[in-house]
């Protein structure tokens, strides 16, 4: 029994997504102000320990014209229903999965409505809702026209909704929507536990005062531990802890509250006692769960009887036994609840924090462990139900998790929050190659483009090392704000021959990627040995084909095209973008006619008097700069004009892609400037 799916409406940047949960832990990725976390804040409201409220902040934005179009039917006269459904509700949707062939199905049987053998789902709906006969109440006092001032209105219905709106849980029939059944809240709460590690939790370094956050969560422990549903073991445990406290307490009674009562002031000096007054006394009671709160502090033991303070050791391991233990926690929670929950879900934010990259891989890759390990160890084998949820911003996180298990979240240019699926985005068969490699990629490497603003790929080293000071020498003459310098931009080495398996990836990412790759001009000619037809690299103006991939799977080849190379030359700028993406290749400078077949020819050819090659003609220009380009030590090259020699012309190929690049941002988020490389 999992949750399999989950639905939200109207809460915060979630004003309508859907998304599925694995039974590995699902990780949820993005940017910043994606989302993420008001994912995990609708559960924490709806299943903390807490009672759920909501403001009229917590509507997603897009939703709030929902009570401006209700007072305007309200106005018009429409009907009750008609005004109802324009009132925005928060809604969260939860489907989970059971087998047929389960006997107990627990809480779960009080959603289980439909009538079909076949289904194997249930669909819980928590929905707070403007209650029955409301309607009147919330728009009171608002002025009788359509185009009242809505601030107004705004300020008038804030103040309403908590006393207005209410909450309510429905069982829905997965094979007709519209049969639903009314559950009491209580019953939800005993279907779904959960668990939330927050990103905050509390683990700066202390110097002057020592903050013992681990110590804190001991007493959490034994009090779960002391409940009347602990597991025998548990108890054992605790009850021996009582004896302990009982045994001080008799000490505590017979000598300590003697020689506290000689502290207390000679009183009678000032008429009291009275003749009825009595006298005082002291008494002093221990408990073991204020001892374990205030008085319990970890200590980490060093050798030769030295015991150092929790705040002593490093953020890192802290951060690390931090969310072991919660997650101990969660689990022994769990174990002592009287009705067992049907599922189990923990959130977890940012579990990177302090963590170095080895160990938020190990983390990633162990979560699933931990439970089953609590399982066969402390639970005779039963299962625990638990899934996990993990929101990142961690690299080594998110390409260490399972292909299938990531969500990104992606904020679109009207504050809405969408949720994309890996899993689903590349199901069919003819992406099975992409899939393959991306795979592999992000296994082996630091791919970052779940973050980025924007992404640029790039053949090799030369252009990777230059590319901070290509893009600085373009954000001068970018004409939009914010430019290329105010976003974080990440820069990818992945050569002709695999940029275009990163192509359906990009469109699924809906990031703004500029694919800067080479013309590689080939010439067709007949083998020596064979006669079998082959291709031979060549300069520009005597090739007739390509051997660049990205270009061919760009442009696709037709049969009858027997000058491939002059088609693509003559491909416009906008015949070179495609969605999100958009190709750059060498063309020639402006003004000139010679073209380049590399990057470093290009480079050559867009600064003449550089390398001493002004007053050639095109076809000697050419062929100058292509055999100079032959003799280049890539790296040397790069380090020369990236830091030595910094007065030079960007190649007008990639000043135009960078221009287009810089128009405007996929995302609300200006990071400072951080562009960042990764080599296949």
């Amino acid at each position: 029994m999992q949750i399999s799916k989950i639905e939200v409406k109207n809460f915060r940047l979630l004003n309508d997504i859907t998304m599925s949960l694995e039974k590995a832990p699902t990780v949820i990725v993005g940017r910043n102000n994606s989302g993420k976390t008001s994912l995990t804040e609708i559960f924490r409201r709806l299943l903390s320990d807490k009672a759920p409220s909501f403001s009229l902040e917590d509507f997603s934005i897009s939703s709030i014209a929902g009570f401006r179009n209700a007072l305007a039917k309200k106005l018009e006269g429409a009907e009750e229903a008609e005004i109802m459904a324009a009132i925005p509700a928060i809604e969260l949707y939860v489907t989970i999965s059971y087998e047929a062939s389960s006997g107990d199905f627990g809480p779960l049987s009080e959603f289980i409505i439909d009538l079909d053998p076949e289904c194997t789902d249930a669909i819980v709906l928590v929905r707070y809702r403007l209650g029955n006969d409301k309607i009147d109440a919330l728009f009171a006092g608002i002025p009788d026209t359509p185009d009242a001032e809505f601030p107004t209105a705004v300020k008038l219905i804030r103040e309403r909704i908590p006393q207005l709106f209410k909450l309510e849980v429905l069982a829905v029939d997965p094979t007709d929507p519209s049969n639903c059944t009314t559950v009491e809240f209580s019953k939800f709460k005993n279907l779904i536990g959960a668990g939330f590690i927050n990103a905050q939790r509390g683990l700066d370094d202390i110097t002057h005062t020592e903050k013992d956050v681990l110590g804190k969560v001991l007493s959490k422990l034994f009090k779960t531990a002391n409940t009347a549903s602990a597991p025998p073991d548990l108890r054992v445990k605790s009850d021996a802890l009582e004896a302990v406290i009982k045994d001080l307490q008799e000490k505590v009674d017979e000598d300590f509250s003697k020689r506290l009562d000689e502290l207390l002031p000679a009183l009678q000096i000032f008429g009291y006692p009275g003749l009825t007054d009595p006298n005082l006394s002291t008494e002093t009671t221990l408990n073991v769960s204020n001892i374990l709160e205030s008085h319990t502090r970890i200590r980490y033991g060093k050798g030769g009887g030295l015991f150092l303070p929790e705040s002593y050791n490093g953020l890192g391991s802290r951060n690390l036994i931090y969310m072991l233990f919660q997650l101990f926690d969660f689990f022994r929670d769990y174990q002592t609840k009287l009705i067992k929950p049907s599922v189990y879900v923990i959130f977890i934010e940012e579990p990177e924090a302090h963590l170095h990259p080895q160990m938020q891989q190990v983390f990633i890759k162990q979560l699933s462990e931990i439970a089953t390990i609590f399982s066969d160890t402390l639970n005779n084998g039963e299962p625990w139900p638990v899934q996990f949820v993990v929101t990142t911003h961690s690299t080594h996180i998110a390409n260490e998790a399972k292909f299938e298990s990531i969500r990104y979240f992606l904020t679109s240019q009207n504050g809405k929050t969408k949720v994309k699926d890996l899993k689903a985005a590349f199901v069919s068969s003819d992406s099975a190659p992409d899939k393959e490699f991306l795979h592999k990629y992000l296994t082996l490497t630091r791919c970052d483009l779940f973050f980025a603003d924007k992404a640029i790929l790039i053949e090799g080293p030369t252009e990777r090392l230059l590319m901070p000071r290509l893009v600085e020498k373009v954000h001068a003459e970018a004409a939009e704000e914010p430019g290329l310098l105010s976003q974080y931009i990440s820069v990818i080495e992945v050569g002709g021959a695999y940029a275009h398996h990163f192509y359906k990836f990009l469109d699924f990412l809906e990031l703004r990627t500029l694919v800067i790759t080479d013309l590689d001009a080939v010439m067709r000619e007949q083998s020596k040995t064979g006669g079998r037809v082959v291709y031979k690299a060549s300069r520009v103006s005597s090739g007739t084909g390509t051997s660049n991939a990205s270009i061919k799977n760009w442009f696709p080849p037709q049969a009858a095209d027997q000058d491939y190379l002059n088609t693509v030359k003559q491909k416009s700028a906008a015949e070179k973008i495609s969605g999100f993406r958009r190709i750059a290749y060498q063309i020639p400078e402006k003004e000139a006619t010679a073209c380049a077949r590399s990057f470093e020819d290009a480079f050559i050819l867009a600064n003449l008097a550089l390398f001493g090659l002004a007053g050639f003609h095109a076809t000697e220009l050419e062929e100058k700069a292509y055999e100079k380009a032959q003799g280049i030590e890539k790296t040397n090259f790069a380090l020369e004009y990236a830091l030595d020699q910094t007065t030079w012309q960007v190649p007008l190929y990639i000043k135009e892609g960078l221009l287009w690049l810089s128009e405007k941002p996929t995302s609300s988020d200006h990071a400072p400037v951080n562009i960042t490389a990764s080599a296949i």
